[in-house]
């Protein structure tokens, strides 16, 4: 029988409840882990202390998402190189198989330059996969506040709040850079208006995680429940099935229009359901 894909919760997905209440529902609805969203959370960035939380619901930390988001970019200090290595040390330390990153934003330049070479490098130091995620092109007047004074002149230089433009120094689609491991979001792809189960088929073998979520083709970033947007999520969820893939598929959906904690822990339910229901793995071959 083939192995069981392991299926995980992002924390970032009980927002915006804690980082320990994403443990409680992980444990409670049965799912194989979580993945540890590195963010303003005080708790998500204490090693330690997820450690402990990982011991007292029994739930295993299955990937760690570096802190590399816009409102992340002073979690764990200020030089991204330093935080990406620091979460390849806390994955070591939480056993957990990959690290999450997004391509580096285009004012972090330094960045731009050593990201190939420190993904590399760190994924083969470590032993963690180091995987980079497909991104999208963000609207500029979304990076007005987000603290940097090269990205409001990226916006003016792009003409006017209302322009579309990738804010990222690498490409959005990480297979046109190339890297020994992907994540997929299909969310993203869904936001950046790419055909996800192409952009699955480019990142082929190297496909080392999947950010299991739904989009409608929105502006923003949606993260919806799977099967209640657009995207192929149930045929890459199949394609996965029936691959070699080894890597673990993360639900990171946005539960924040829950208004009661029973009616987060069911739309939780419901991703868990559509990713078991997808997932599941026929007997292996014989022979």
């Amino acid at each position: 029988m083939a192995a069981d894909i392991p299926i995980g919760l992002s924390t970032a997905s009980v927002y915006p409840q804690n980082t320990e209440a994403a443990f409680g529902y992980a444990a409670e609805l049965g799912y194989d882990g979580v993945e540890l969203m590195v963010w303003g959370d005080p708790v998500s960035q204490d090693i330690r202390h997820i450690e402990y939380l990982s011991e007292r619901y029994q739930v295993p930390v299955l990937s760690v998402h570096a802190p590399c988001l816009l409102i992340s970019q002073r979690v764990w200090g200020r030089d991204p190189l330093r935080k990406l290595a620091r979460s390849a040390e806390a994955a070591e330390i939480l056993g957990a198989s990959t690290v999450v990153v997004h391509p580096p934003f285009r004012w972090q330049r330094e960045y731009v330059e050593a990201f190939d070479d420190t993904v590399g490098e760190l994924s083969e130091s470590s032993g963690v996969a180091v995987a980079v995620e497909n991104m999208f092109p963000m609207r500029a007047d979304r990076l007005f506040g987000a603290g940097a004074r090269s990205a409001q002149r990226m916006v003016r230089r792009g003409g006017g709040p209302g322009a579309s433009m990738s804010a990222f120094g690498k490409s959005i689609d990480p297979t046109d850079d190339g890297y020994d491991h992907y994540t997929l979001d299909l969310s993203h792809s869904a936001t950046a208006g790419t055909d996800a189960l192409g952009l699955y088929e480019r990142m082929a073998g190297n496909l080392s995680h999947l950010h299991l979520a739904d989009g409608s083709g929105a502006a923003h970033d949606e993260h919806l429940i799977p099967g209640d947007g657009s995207q192929p999520c149930a045929e890459v969820c199949r394609r996965i099935a029936q691959s070699d893939f080894a890597g673990a598929v993360v639900l990171e959906v946005t539960t924040s229009s829950a208004r009661t904690k029973p009616e987060r822990r069911a739309m939780l339910a419901r991703s868990l359901d559509f990713a078991r229901q997808h997932l599941k793995r026929e007997a292996s071959r014989t022979g």
